[in-house]
């Protein structure tokens, strides 16, 4: 975090950036921020709600949470009941879009649009530039020392696949970006 504020304020921007660890369970600046945004977060909170509530709280009137997380369609690689996510502390496998809209909205968010991503190439980009190297750093530290030479070959079409990923509109889809305004 300290790396990241020193990073904007050399740049001039430290006033408009701010890098903070908290509890977001917790954590109310009211009517501090015009952004808030969330990467692959909500899916290991268990008081979600909770949180959007403390977000939309910190907003500025007119501000904006951006999230991008799991959905419900395989977003953990979760495709069943029975299976469960090779990301073990994940307190839910995803969110579907009603339900993430439905929680926003009664957190006070008083617009939300969502969509999918991860759809078809965001998959298999995602699988090769996150998945299996985990799984095989899991399997074998041994893997640090191949792991410049397995990206030097995968990150072309990884950042081509999540290239074409972007560029298409998804009726479904692993990921979900979300925006919403207080």
């Amino acid at each position: 975090m300290a790396d990241c504020n020193t990073f904007f304020k050399q740049t001039g921007a430290g006033d408009k950036v701010k890098f903070v660890v908290d509890d977001l369970t917790t954590y109310v600046d009211a009517n501090r921020y015009d952004l808030a945004i969330s990467v692959d977060v909500m899916e290991h909170i268990l008081e979600d709600v909770q949180v959007f509530k403390n977000i939309n709280a910190s907003l500025k009137p007119g501000g904006m949470l951006l999230i991008s997380t799991p959905s419900d369609q395989g977003g953990s690689d979760v495709h069943g009941d029975e299976e469960s996510s090779f990301i073990e502390e994940h307190v839910r496998d995803g969110y579907n879009i009603k339900e993430i809209e439905d929680k926003l909205r009664s957190a006070g968010f008083t617009k939300v649009e969502a969509r999918y991503q991860y759809g078809t190439p965001g998959k298999i980009s995602w699988r090769l530039s996150m998945k299996y190297p985990i799984l095989m750093l899991g399997a074998s530290k041994l893997f640090f020392v191949i792991l410049p030479f397995y990206y030097i070959i995968t990150y072309p079409f990884a950042y081509f696949l999540n290239w074409m990923d972007v560029m298409m509109k998804h009726p479904t889809g692993t990921g979900l970006i979300v925006k919403a305004w207080k």
